[in-house]
């Protein structure tokens, strides 16, 4: 790392000239990357769901309605002559658009009783936008104003799958405009306070803006690929920032305090590369490795944050080890122009975290009992966690698919616009009794108003209405197929515990045909599985990646797993507050979002990916101050106080920074966004305070000599290629008898914060 510094130092204006040029270009090249990513990527492309789904486009050329019109007649029933007549017209006016398929209506299916409301003021017009997902896209945003209208006879609004993820886009890039104009202000001030300069403040924001435009560049290059989901902008805008200010805190305090012990700044800006450059390399590899795990999951969702979240965190990165040391070099002293005020440094032992330290290790059993009890209190919500999918209703009760879907939940007896298509292969043509008898069992199950099928129309365990001339749209147009396919009715809630039920219970019946069942239910109960079934090979990775660096840092196999214990049960409080607050629906007035009774499967996952790597970077910079004043005066006890103290004020000024951000991404109106951006907040709170201020040296006082123990053979390995700030050979250990003291006056060179 110091030949790194050194570069840093002796190429400055080279590198300067070079990151502008590659923000220009990023910038150019990038900015517009919006408009290239998906609304999508919330189904496994593997999934039986997925596959019925495709199926039905391939062998059937049709799909489930994902574009509706609601017509509510204005004073008077849907069966008005001027509204039926209008009813009509909009229909055939759909279905000539152009990649519009499959247009039904309550008028042209004969006052199908399915599409009208109870009340008789409503009906349906339902259709299919045909095309991939980038397709559907671009023809609603055409489609949906045209179609919203209000006339004399009747009110139309515009809804269903397509229109609710058009809004769901339009909405995040609104608010993501709205959370950088609210966090860039307030984090700059923020910055300014922290470092009492103008200059040194714009330092982190300037690095961070570098970042974010160059995961832009990342990921529009990636959307040409691959599906690249629009919710990652959201991680790229809140990592770039924080990543960014928490590295270049540390190099910057680092810096400054070189200059301050009395070093030239040359030589203090290769010492800060050296020491705490060391320290964010490392912490770079493992929050990188932790996001990345999310690549093991199928869902394109949750892999855009892997892409996004490794990009910003590599560029945040590099960008703290070479492009800031450079413009530090240029500026050498000047780094504190502007100064608004100056902080008086406490002396060693002085410091209010060494105070906390201090009275937390008088009193480990204690206060580490106390604290962990209310930890799982906070975190036992989580044990009745509901999850689901994202619907209409993450998006504002404003939205017009919100408030189409509503009016389906409450006016309508069934919900045609959910139904659950199932596809059957091997069929024999010439036997339709096969077809008849799996459709009667299907349709006696609970929680289907009826099945529709090639022979007929079929409720409660019987054929209710013979095959007509639609039901052809239930065979193949090919014989050689074999195939047809089952329109299912539900009367129960696509997402939710019944729903599911319903799904597992047509899989589970035994036809003589080979069937895929798919729909909104079997989406979320594919969607579980395919996450849910990779949870413990992405908790594996992590953990084994968070245990090898602390190990690599601390030389000790003790700190690696209290560190993961430890942050368990932090993550643990967090997610049992999102129950609280987000499934129960407390706060919901404050916070201004639908409750559903359900967490959005990805979201939990999201969050444990970011917040455990975002809480090991917190970990290794006060794992690193703990082990260096550990070697150089081998008092377990006195170090721990002492690295508390020279990390805590950075560490929770990095924390506090980023909640800020996060806290700028909860004021979002789509629902799932709020509770990544509280959840977020709260977890980064909560791990630089509680656990950091609290559990770490509670847990490591009582620990003692242990705290330091490795087999002989790890030992060896980390002699070879372990990390470590300090440049002096450790000296004897203490013995935990040893009364509690204040470790010698801080030479030239050697960190204070």
């Amino acid at each position: 790392m110091e030949r790194l510094g050194r570069f840093a130092v002796h190429r400055r204006r080279w590198i300067l000239v070079a990151a502008i040029a590659g923000i220009v270009a990023a910038g150019a090249l990038g900015g517009n990357v919006a408009i290239h990513l998906s609304n999508g990527g919330f189904d496994n492309p593997s999934s039986e769901s997925s596959r019925a789904a495709a199926s039905l486009e391939r062998v059937f050329h049709t799909g489930s309605p994902n574009f509706v019109l609601l017509v509510t007649a204005n004073g008077g029933s849907v069966d008005a002559p001027s509204v039926a007549s209008e009813g009509a017209a909009l229909t055939r006016r759909l279905a000539a658009e152009p990649g519009v398929a499959d247009v039904a209506s309550y008028w042209s299916q004969g006052n199908a009783p399915a599409l009208r409301s109870t009340n008789g003021a409503q009906a349906l017009i339902l259709a299919r936008i045909t095309g991939t997902d980038d397709q559907v896209r671009d023809r609603v945003k055409v489609l949906a104003p045209r179609y919203t209208q209000s006339t004399a006879a009747a009110t139309v609004a515009v809804g269903g799958r397509a229109q609710i993820f058009n809004q769901v886009g339009t909405q995040v890039e609104h608010d993501l405009r709205r959370a950088e104009a609210i966090s860039i202000p307030i984090t700059m001030l923020l910055l300014i306070v922290v470092f009492g300069s103008v200059v040194a403040a714009g330092l982190p924001l300037t690095i961070g803006i570098a970042s974010i435009l160059g995961t832009f560049l990342i990921l529009r290059i990636l959307a040409s690929l691959t599906q690249v989901s629009i919710f990652s902008l959201n991680l790229t805008t809140a990592l770039g920032l924080g990543l960014a200010i928490d590295y270049s805190l540390f190099i910057l305090s680092r810096y400054r305090e070189e200059v301050r012990g009395g070093m030239a700044p040359h030589d203090a800006v290769v010492r800060s590369v050296a020491t705490a450059g060391r320290t964010v390399a490392f912490s770079a590899v493992t929050v990188a490795i932790s996001l990345g795990a999310l690549l093991i999951f199928p869902l394109s969702f949750l892999r855009s944050f892997a892409y996004a979240g490794i990009a910003v965190v590599a560029f945040a990165a590099v960008s703290a080890l070479v492009v800031l040391p450079a413009v530090i070099a240029v500026l050498g002293r000047r780094v504190d122009t502007l100064t608004i005020w100056h902080r008086r440094t406490p002396e060693p032992g002085q410091g209010f975290w060494h105070r906390l330290a201090t009275f937390v290790m008088r009193r480990p059993a204690v206060i580490a009992v106390s604290v962990v009890a209310l930890l799982l209190v906070l975190g036992a919500p989580f044990f009745r966690v509901n999850f689901g999918l994202p619907d209409d209703r993450v998006l504002p009760a404003t939205a017009s698919s919100h408030q189409v879907q509503d009016a389906i939940r409450t006016g309508f007896a069934s919900d045609e616009l959910n139904t659950l298509p199932i596809v059957a292969f091997g069929v024999r043509t010439n036997d339709p009794s096969a077809v008849d008898g799996y459709a009667s069992q299907v349709s006696s199950l609970h929680g289907v108003a009826a099945v529709q099928a090639a022979t007929g129309t079929y409720a409660g365990g019987r054929q209710v209405a013979a095959a007509t001339q639609a039901s052809a749209r239930f065979t193949a147009a090919r014989p050689a197929e074999r195939a047809t396919w089952f329109a299912v009715v539900p009367t129960v809630e696509p997402y939710s515990d019944a729903g599911e039920t319903l799904v597992h219970e047509i899989r589970s019946l035994s036809p003589p045909f080979s069937v895929q069942v798919g729909g909104s239910s079997a989406e979320l109960v594919d969607s579980k599985a395919s996450i849910f079934g990779r949870v413990p090979v992405a908790a594996g990775l992590i953990g084994l990646v968070t245990f090898v660096v602390l190990f690599l840092m601390s030389g000790s196999v003790v700190v690696p797993a209290k560190a993961v214990v430890l942050n368990l049960l932090s993550l643990s409080a967090t997610f049992g507050a999102m129950v609280w607050i987000f499934q129960q629906g407390h706060l919901s007035g404050a916070l201004g979002f639908t409750p559903t009774g359900m967490i959005d499967t990805t979201t939990p996952i999201l969050m444990f990916c970011i917040a455990f790597g975002l809480s090991m970077d917190y970990e290794v910079f006060l794992l690193s101050r703990i082990k260096e004043e550990h070697d150089r005066t081998g008092d377990n006890t006195a170090s721990v106080a002492m690295g508390l103290e020279r990390t805590g004020r950075i560490v929770t000024a990095a924390a506090g920074l980023l909640a800020v951000v996060f806290i700028a991404f909860a004021t979002s109106e789509i629902t799932f966004i709020k509770l990544l951006g509280v959840g977020m907040a709260l977890a980064v709170l909560m791990d630089a305070t509680l656990i950091r201020g609290t559990l770490v040296p509670a847990f490591m006082r009582l620990a003692g000599r242990a705290n330091w123990w490795a087999p002989a053979w790890l030992r060896r390995v980390h002699d070879r290629i372990g990390i470590s700030e300090s440049d002096g050979p450790p000296r004897r250990a203490a013995t935990d008898t040893e009364p509690l003291r204040v470790a010698e006056p801080v030479r030239v060179g050697e960190f204070e914060s």
